[in-house]
């Protein structure tokens, strides 16, 4: 049986795990501003761009991304946790839909995700950047839009593992690539063909390809955005749609 209450619960169960984590929330915190602040200062002094934007604001797209990369992707660490404990073997059998359970989990890892993304927003001033009420509205929208497809990603492999060793080794194993093979840090066309097809297959590519629609719409390839941004949002909504229904499948199969 499908149950709002169960998905508000699994949410609100979700959240107060993340706040009670003050470990977890200053890492959250500090990670992207150390590589804005500190990464992005020192590569300001290395790498020469001649456009209108520094590093510094280049890189702010990429390290969204990474936030929300990282903050989706571990979140679906609930779902090894409360397998060792458990936890999830209550609420396979309690009287609710296994997509229920999916639904819970994808929109809690989501929202954490939305959140910790927008945070980073109210940065973009200290870089030069000021957003307009339709550029901070398409940013909410996109990052929204990007965490959905992380999360439901994380929740496939999540739901095949079952220890938090070999969560962790398969996290790292995937995450890093990802975020170094996404344009995060520089532009995808100076990588060699090799690199570049395996950003085509990236999903975090197209998302942080569309932060920089908004964000940097004036500028030009390669530093702006470099695929159109009707292609980005789609292959996004492809791919989340793709991972959401592999998620509902494994959890069945689990019942």
């Amino acid at each position: 049986m499908f149950s709002y209450k169960a998905i508000y619960v699994i949410i609100v169960r979700e959240f107060k795990r993340f706040f009670r984590q003050r470990g977890r929330l200053l890492v959250t915190i500090s990670r992207p501003l150390l590589w804005l602040f500190i990464v992005g200062a020192g590569f300001t002094s290395m790498v020469k761009i001649p456009t209108d934007i520094s590093y510094k604001q280049f890189i702010l797209p990429g390290i969204i991304g990474m936030t929300i990369l990282f903050s989706s992707i571990f979140s679906t660490i609930s779902v090894v946790w409360d397998r060792e404990f458990g936890f999830l073997r209550e609420m396979l059998v309690a009287p609710i839909s296994r997509v229920t359970i999916v639904m819970g989990k994808l929109l809690s890892g989501t929202a954490l995700s939305l959140f910790q993304g927008v945070i980073l927003l109210f940065v973009s001033p200290f870089l030069g950047l000021s957003l307009s009420f339709h550029q901070f509205a398409a940013m909410v929208f996109l990052i929204a839009l990007v965490s959905l497809a992380i999360t439901a990603m994380g929740l496939v492999i999540a739901s095949y593992l079952t220890s938090l060793e070999g969560f962790n080794v398969i996290m790292n194993f995937i995450v890093l690539p990802m975020f170094f093979l996404s344009g995060a840090l520089y532009p995808v066309n100076v990588l060699p063909p090799a690199l570049q097809y395996l950003t085509f297959i990236n999903p975090l590519s197209y998302g942080i390809d569309a932060f920089k629609h908004v964000l940097f719409s004036q500028v030009a390839p390669p530093l702006g955005p470099e695929f159109p941004i009707a292609l980005d949002i789609g292959a996004v909504i492809a791919f989340s749609f793709i991972m959401i229904i592999l998620a509902s499948l494994s959890f069945e199969r689990k019942g």
